[in-house]
């Protein structure tokens, strides 16, 4: 990681206004329901003893699908190696939501806002998403500057945020379809945007979408499997550091998210 990446600096006021109010609502927040206290107590109990057997099938799946200790035989057994690893990846980046959404909501994620220069945090999430968008043959598309704008953020956080704004929109684009990546500086913060050109959503289904565990009735999100997570972690890690996150759509006009982070430089 570089210098700038690992520079600390003084915390903006939108920042600090934050977390003075996090810390104000903080006694409130934890006078929580008994009920909503064991749900979130539950769901990290399960998400954490569901890791070691899924990174286990991950593990071996993936040993048997490159045929590591010799071929398998019929062409059949790599291809169902192949589907058990990818779907037991896709069952680890739900637990790893479930437990991140558990965190967010309790209050115990930490953050630590650094100076943190965007152009890996876009190569590291581009990377991540590439299989599964060349699986549905999707291309993406990037108006990113040069230099890219750095954001006073959490290195892992703001890596999450974009990570999730690229899954969703390489899961709901059509196939054969684009998916554009932007960002620009605009005053004292800097825009992510991450669009795609798929069916769109009823906006009046957005304000549900962005709590835990929702769904829209639409056909594009019944189409794909998920818990409703994304969404509502990007929202609170955006809010967490000091931003924002929105998104505008329609029926039949795709679907872009906008995630604003503080700017730095």
């Amino acid at each position: 990681m570089s210098r700038m990446a690992q520079r600390s600096v003084p915390v903006p006021p939108r920042l600090a206004e934050r977390r003075a109010a996090g810390q104000e609502a903080r006694p409130e927040a934890r006078q929580e329901s008994g009920e909503a206290a064991g749900k979130r107590s539950f769901l990290r109990m399960a998400a954490h003893e569901l890791r070691t057997p899924l990174n286990s099938i991950i593990g071996f799946s993936e040993i048997l699908s490159h045929e590591l200790y010799g071929p398998l035989g019929a062409p059949q057994y790599r291809e169902y190696a192949e589907i058990i690893r990818g779907s037991g990846l896709r069952m680890l980046r739900l637990v790893n939501q479930v437990l991140e959404m558990a965190r967010l909501e309790s209050g115990q994620m930490e953050l630590d806002p650094r100076v943190e220069p965007l152009d890996a945090v876009f190569d590291d999430a581009i990377t991540s998403v590439r299989e599964e968008a060349a699986a549905r043959d999707l291309r993406f598309a990037c108006e990113i500057p040069s230099p890219v704008p750095a954001v006073l953020a959490d290195a892992k956080a703001v890596r999450t945020v974009v990570v999730n704004l690229l899954q969703n929109a390489v899961a709901y684009a059509p196939e054969c379809g684009e998916v554009r990546v932007s960002a620009r500086a605009q005053g004292p913060l800097v825009i992510i945007e991450v669009e795609n050109d798929g069916e769109g959503l009823d906006p009046e289904q957005l304000p549900r979408l962005m709590q835990p565990f929702e769904q829209g009735e639409h056909a594009l999100t019944r189409r794909n499997q998920g818990a409703g997570l994304g969404w509502p972690i990007v929202r609170l890690l955006c809010e967490a550091m000091g931003g924002s996150f929105t998104v505008r759509t329609a029926p039949g006009e795709g679907l872009t998210a906008s995630a604003t982070l503080i700017r730095v430089g």
